[in-house]
């Protein structure tokens, strides 16, 4: 089992690398807009920059229609293109500002995290101490106080 999931664990962790660096995420937008206007050009026998223009317009799944493929390869890479894109590529975008939006300034860093449990050890380390001078133990101060006797 944990071999048919291998492949699925390796393109989970390429998206999570994708979608925590910004420049290669647009590079690789860059990349598949080329790639697939290059292959549009081939493919419809378009001119380089009508190819471009179609990639841009159905990556942004706009599709104007001034453009559209006539071969079942330009369908198919048309069908790849945007699905790539609304099922990859702006979600990575989207969670990726979403992230960088929704921050809690007030969670702790780690060191003062760190100097929080310090500190707690030192209380805890002096409680003790005077816990043992005072012949108290943990179970005698689990039990409620003495009332004091004034007579």
């Amino acid at each position: 089992m944990r071999l048919l999931l291998a492949p699925f664990r390796a393109i989970y962790r390429g998206l999570v690398w994708l979608a925590n660096s910004p420049p290669t995420l647009i590079l690789s937008y860059l990349i598949l807009i080329v790639t697939c206007s290059v292959l549009y050009h081939f493919f419809e026998d378009e001119s380089y920059g009508d190819a471009l223009w179609w990639a841009v317009v159905t990556a942004s799944t706009v599709g104007y229609g001034d453009i559209s493929p006539e071969t079942v390869q330009g369908r198919f890479m048309a069908a790849l293109l945007i699905s790539v894109m609304v099922l990859i590529v702006v979600p990575l975008i989207t969670a990726h500002f979403a992230s960088k939006l929704i921050v809690d300034h007030d969670a702790f860093q780690h060191d003062e995290q760190e100097e929080l449990k310090n500190n707690l050890r030192q209380v805890r380390r002096l409680l003790e101490e005077l816990a043992a001078r005072q012949g108290i133990t943990a179970e005698d101060s689990a039990a409620p106080p003495a009332e004091p006797s004034g007579r």
